[in-house]
């Protein structure tokens, strides 16, 4: 794993602000249950919607139907945008993680995947793998993706702060 550059982005934060620390930036990414994903159609429009996602090894990995249309839009532009975090104005910690999707066949790793989303949902999210995907309990395959990050950005909210963590 990358370890990354963390810097606080002062023009956007309340003075005396302290950088959020690489490892609650990563508690964040372990707990949520929702994300966004924001692609790219290959008009040049967004295209965003949630989904579940699972952080492992300090990565973050998704998957996605190949029918759906963030699978169309990442086969001709693989830069995503995941975000998470709560509603509230003035509490929490929301975190966008900037990167390209890359497509997981690793099997060994699938099996451990399928274990975390099993393991982060109570059972409610059980996948089989095989041929180097993940399989619905329906049968159909559904492919995995990992997030090569670039940049995740931690937005701190009450007291106002921008963290940037580079690559």
């Amino acid at each position: 794993m990358k370890t990354p550059v963390t810097t606080i982005d002062a023009r956007f934060s309340d003075e005396g602000s302290v950088a959020t620390g690489w490892d609650e930036t990563g508690k964040v990414l372990e707990q949520a249950e929702l994300f966004w994903i924001c692609t790219v159609r290959a008009d040049g429009r967004p295209h965003l919607t949630p989904l579940v996602a699972v952080w492992l090894d300090e990565t973050l990995y998704f998957c996605t139907g190949e029918t759906e249309q963030k699978y169309l839009n990442m086969a001709s532009n693989p830069n995503v945008l995941l975000l998470t975090g709560c509603n509230s104005w003035d509490r929490g910690l929301d975190v966008a993680v900037e990167g390209k999707a890359v497509r997981v066949t690793d099997e060994e790793l699938l099996e451990r995947l399928a274990a975390a989303w099993r393991e982060k949902w109570d059972g409610r999210w059980e996948w089989s793998v095989a041929d180097g995907v993940f399989h619905h309990p329906g049968g159909f395959p559904v492919p995995v993706f990992a997030v090569d990050q670039a940049k995740v950005l931690a937005f701190g909210k009450g007291t106002f702060k921008v963290t940037r963590h580079v690559f």
